[in-house]
């Protein structure tokens, strides 16, 4: 029988071995704060990192310690570690990888909470940051500067849908000799790996499709163990993002469905997708699965399948979009995704309000754009509640 399991199956067995926890199917809830030592010494040899062995659960706990080698086979990783949100894991990566000085290279879109701590690094520490489409090798090296020590990347970009190629930004950053950080969040590693297309860090905002029941706030981060074990015992551990026992356990419930659900979210998204760009009332829709995208050939090469979420603009103006949201019936308004039910989102409004007019509008994000996390409800049922809104559309004088 060979070794290497496959994901479907590594999803839910890796990372645990009940014969080390009482024989229980279910990996434990250690729900504690301290650990005990046999002696003095112990104590000292663990502290000094001699002698393996729990100390307090902020450095590592067992129920966390679980999924962190389970995420870290799913992306192909060497170690992971867990954060208590996916901000957490986020700030604590872009702590690692910069010093004051020091300068970023993003994607043209990312995060609005990501956004935020970009400005933030930029007002308080001088870490200046600059965003490329990279689109090409070229524009890439020319975005790069002497002090750019990370680059940091979303694909598909929240809210615009639009993909990067990893394996060009790999191919440059590892001439540069830069690390590449991508946050995977709307894949998912059954989706796509990015470590495998030669990239150094995975981030994922867990609370997404890793949890998956819009029951929990973490996040994850996945690289080396040299990388891992530095963030543990610097950011992670001094400025404490940690997750919680519980909240770990969660994620590892979550987890063994994540393959399941995300074959049926790509299902259900691809069908809405098409039906959307069939109403009269929508201007455009963004899904990587659709042929018109501009980067659906990047979607081909490096994801499984196009994923479950769709972005799109209705002809009108902000307060018809708003006014949709408000018509809908079962879909709920809310800003997370990767959740059983289907949400939406106005990005202007809402996740993206704190970037500036101007720089959403270089994104892509006008005041039309809404985005649709595509849950796990019949279609019918999702495509009936957004027809009956996308109806009560006005539409404006010049396109009756």
């Amino acid at each position: 029988m060979k070794d290497e399991k496959h994901f479907e199956t590594r999803v839910i067995h890796e990372g645990y071995k009940s014969s080390q926890h009482f024989d229980s199917l279910a990996p434990p809830l250690y729900q504690t704060s301290t650990y005990t030592f046999a002696n003095a010494k112990q104590g000292e040899n663990r502290f000094a990192g001699e002698e393996e062995g729990y100390i307090y659960s902020r450095l590592g706990n067992p129920t966390v310690g679980i999924l962190e080698d389970r995420m870290a086979s799913l992306e192909g990783g060497e170690a992971a570690l867990a954060f208590g949100s996916g901000m957490a894991a986020v700030s604590a990566v872009l702590f690692s990888l910069t010093k004051s000085g020091d300068h970023i290279l993003c994607s043209q879109g990312v995060y609005g909470c990501t956004f935020g701590l970009l400005e933030l690094l930029q007002d308080k520490f001088s870490i200046q940051h600059d965003f490329s489409a990279m689109d090409t090798e070229e524009e890439i090296r020319a975005m790069i500067k002497d002090n750019t020590t990370c680059i940091y990347v979303e694909t598909p970009i929240n809210p615009t849908m639009q993909l990067i190629d990893l394996q060009i930004v790999a191919k440059v950053a590892q001439e540069k000799g830069i690390p590449v950080v991508v946050d995977n969040t709307f894949c998912s590693p059954y989706l796509q790996r990015p470590l495998e297309l030669g990239c150094d860090i995975v981030i994922h905002s867990a609370t997404k499709y890793i949890g998956g029941h819009g029951d929990v706030i973490a996040g994850i981060v996945v690289g080396t163990q040299e990388k891992m074990a530095e963030i543990r015992m610097t950011t992670q551990k001094d400025i404490g993002g940690i997750i919680s026992p519980f909240d770990a356990w969660l994620l590892l419930r979550g987890l063994k469905t994540l393959a399941v659900r995300l074959d049926r979210h790509c299902e259900s998204a691809d069908k809405i997708a098409g039906l959307l760009a069939t109403h009269p009332a929508v201007d455009q829709v963004i899904y990587p699965g659709r042929t018109d995208h501009p980067q659906h050939a990047i979607m081909k090469k490096q994801m499984k399948k196009p994923g479950g979420m769709i972005s799109f603009t209705i002809k009108g103006s902000k307060e018809d979009a708003q006014r949709l949201m408000d018509d809908l019936h079962m879909i709920k308004i809310a800003v997370s995704l990767g959740d059983a039910e289907t949400l939406i989102q106005h990005p202007a409004t809402m996740t993206h309000a704190v970037v500036p007019e101007e720089a959403r509008a270089k994104m892509g994000i006008t005041d039309t754009l809404l985005r649709l996390s595509v849950g796990l409800e019949s279609t019918e049922d999702i495509w009936d509640d957004l027809e009956q809104s996308l109806n009560k559309v006005k539409f404006p004088s010049d396109v009756i």
